[in-house]
């Protein structure tokens, strides 16, 4: 067989190994040639049968990344889409009809028709190793898991399961799919190819679903359905995402099979091809690929090394929360402050996070002994990596960088996390200001994607690559970003957060502005999040970045009062058990459109200004970073974009 991407090696017991090793890719992807390929491999196994078939991957990279990117996208008409949808549904159907056994030895990523290869399979072994995660992220591209992966998933898992993947775009690592039915054994690198031939020879029957999961992919089809229906409907509403509304559809009454839908359905393959969040989704997946870019420049440079030891000043929720995710990123963290009193807390949030992440004791409290309480600052010396992220006044800054920068190793990159203050007044007293760099977290930091790497004038460009390099490290996404009040993300969120309190003033219910919000597509509304990131801060910025000679009476009001939001329990809302107690003023289809226009220009205006100003590159990283850094309504492709759609 003249193969240029597979390779089928058959063993003298009969036993046969399809091994995927795309050319010229640093990754496996199911592109024509793959799947031609495929098809092929399956031709010669029908000639002569083996004893078992095993797929695995010769890429360090991961196991599948999914489909053909380049292909994918040039499928934007329905007809190009089903063409591309036909070829994987018709071979893996046929992958999956084989009489011999089967088996998708999982190592790494295993995403999109990645995953829907393995379900194909008779049998699946993941290797446990932090890397290996399962995914059917099509939701996430407006589009739907279409050669297969809606009608075997539920099959495997039970719909509940199926649809918590499906319609979330979640991965699922090694153990979690073991214990879910999705993996048949979850085993660690060293005898996974033994394993592998041990299970597709065993003559094992495939799992079967328990009788209530069986009836749940049958007779309560409609009831199961119903209550997705519900569970999307609080996250996504059908006009801007109709992606997840097609797969319950789709699942309901076409068996999983999409080609089925007829054309003029609103859940068709057709209507998702057209449907502009399609287009939108599939550009903030490359805008997220452009932020990951980043840091590439310093990797490459000679004498780049991947920092291994970070010291953290500062044991505040920010400072402790940065500290902790550094740590879960596999480094070893120093974290100082002004007693180990004050540090405690931060490691007593940090041991739990590590358990909720991990799953795992043994593996948490391994965790735990890489962050380290360090109240006299001592882990400074040997830091690679040094972040302050204490109070924003600008003479205890300048006096903290004095000691760091006279202690810290030389080629340490010293960071700050300030939102507010300029990069140039802080390092006004710096020997060498060309060393400090922002690098400005959001919060909660285990939750924000996004961390703007801030270049001040003096700040020099391979610092500002290295801080990028270290943001991807650990597993964030870089803007690069201009020293300017608020940067990019609080720039824009501040004049939008003064409008909307601004209408408070004029006698609009908080609840009514939220809404207003939500229903636009932003995951919390202004009011809320004023009181989430707290009133004092919402007081301080909105002196910072909007200057409003006559801040908002309200705000002033309860910030006077000692009413700060979510951490004193009172704010605009009453804030009970972490909820704000809102009345239904406003909610569902109530919401008014006219009103989050008016909370949105505000934002739309300073993102505009920003871009013209050279705060941000171009339109495309300003539209990346509101995306990512405040939620801003993923379906329109960013406040930029949504601008030019809006003519």
């Amino acid at each position: 067989m003249n193969l240029s991407n597979w390779k089928l090696q058959r063993e003298p017991d009969g036993l046969a190994w399809a091994i995927l090793d795309t050319a010229n890719s640093s990754t496996n992807t199911l592109g024509a040639a793959v799947m031609t390929e495929l098809g092929l491999i399956l031709d010669e196994c029908e000639k002569n049968p083996p004893r078992g078939l095993i797929f695995k991957s010769a890429k360090e990279a991961g196991f599948i990344a999914g489909a053909n990117i380049e292909e994918f996208i040039s499928a934007d008409t329905p007809e190009k889409a089903r063409t591309l949808i036909q070829r994987g549904w018709d071979t893996y159907n046929r992958l999956a009809a084989v009489r011999y056994p089967t088996l998708a030895l999982v190592r790494g990523h295993c995403m999109g028709g990645g995953t829907e290869l393995a379900l194909a399979c008779r049998y699946r072994i993941a290797v446990d190793e932090t890397g290996t995660k399962f995914a059917l992220p099509e939701v996430m591209l407006g589009i739907v898991p279409g050669w297969g992966g809606m009608l075997r998933l539920p099959q495997l898992v039970g719909p509940a399961a199926a649809f918590d993947m499906m319609l979330t775009g979640k991965n699922i690592d090694a153990k979690r799919a073991k214990k879910m039915g999705l993996a048949d054994e979850c085993v660690p690198p060293r005898v996974m190819e033994n394993a592998a031939r041990m299970l597709v020879l065993s003559g094992k029957p495939p799992r079967q679903l328990p009788f209530l999961q069986k009836l749940m992919n049958g007779p309560l089809k409609a009831m199961v359905a119903n209550g997705a229906k519900k569970q999307v409907a609080k996250r996504a509403r059908q006009e801007h995402y109709p992606a997840p509304w097609a797969i319950i559809d789709q699942w309901q009454n076409y068996g999983g099979n999409t080609l089925a839908v007829p054309a003029d359905r609103p859940t068709s393959l057709d209507a998702l091809v057209k449907h502009p969040t399609t287009r939108n989704l599939i550009r903030v997946f490359f805008l997220q690929d452009r932020l990951k870019g980043f840091g590439k420049e310093a990797k490459a440079a000679n004498g780049y090394t991947v920092p291994q030891r970070v010291h953290v000043v500062g044991a505040g929720v920010m400072g402790g929360d940065i500290a902790a995710w550094c740590v879960l990123r596999g480094m070893t963290v120093t974290l100082q402050d002004q007693s180990v009193e004050r540090i405690a807390p931060a490691v007593g949030r940090a041991a739990k996070f590590f358990e909720k992440k991990l799953r795992d004791k043994k593996l948490a409290r391994f965790a735990l002994d890489r962050l380290v309480a360090d109240p006299k600052g001592d882990g400074v010396r040997q830091a690679d990596v040094i972040i302050e992220a204490i109070f924003e006044n600008l003479e205890t800054k300048q006096k903290l960088f004095a000691d760091i920068e006279a202690r810290a190793k030389p080629d340490a990159l010293i960071a700050t996390n300030t939102s507010s203050l300029k990069l140039a007044d802080i390092a006004a007293t710096f020997k060498d200001p060309s060393r400090l760099v922002g690098i400005h977290f959001f919060n909660p930091v285990s939750m924000m994607p996004l961390v703007e790497v801030v270049a001040g004038d003096k700040t020099a460009p391979e610092v500002a690559q290295r801080a990028a390099a270290f943001v991807r490290r650990i597993d964030k996404l870089p803007l690069p970003v201009k020293d300017a009040p608020g940067f990019l993300v609080n720039a824009v969120l501040g004049p939008y957060m003064n409008e909307a309190m601004k209408c408070v003033d004029e006698g609009v219910a908080p609840e009514a502005i939220d809404a207003a919000l939500v229903a636009f597509g932003m995951p919390m509304g202004p009011i809320e999040l004023a009181d989430t990131v707290g009133l004092d801060v919402a007081v301080h910025a909105g002196k910072q970045l909007v200057g409003d000679a006559a801040p908002p009476k309200k705000l002033v009001e309860l910030f006077e009062a000692g009413k700060l939001g979510k951490k004193s329990g009172q704010g605009f809302y009453t804030w009970v058990e972490g909820k704000a107690q809102k009345t239904k003023v406003g909610a569902g289809g109530t919401a008014n459109p006219a009103l989050a226009e008016r909370m949105l220009k505000p934002l739309l205006d300073a993102t505009q200004r920003l871009v013209r100003e050279g705060i941000v590159a171009d339109a495309e990283l300003a539209d990346a970073g509101v995306i990512f850094g405040t939620g801003f309504a993923p379906y329109t492709g960013g406040p930029m974009n949504y601008l030019a759609s809006k003519g």
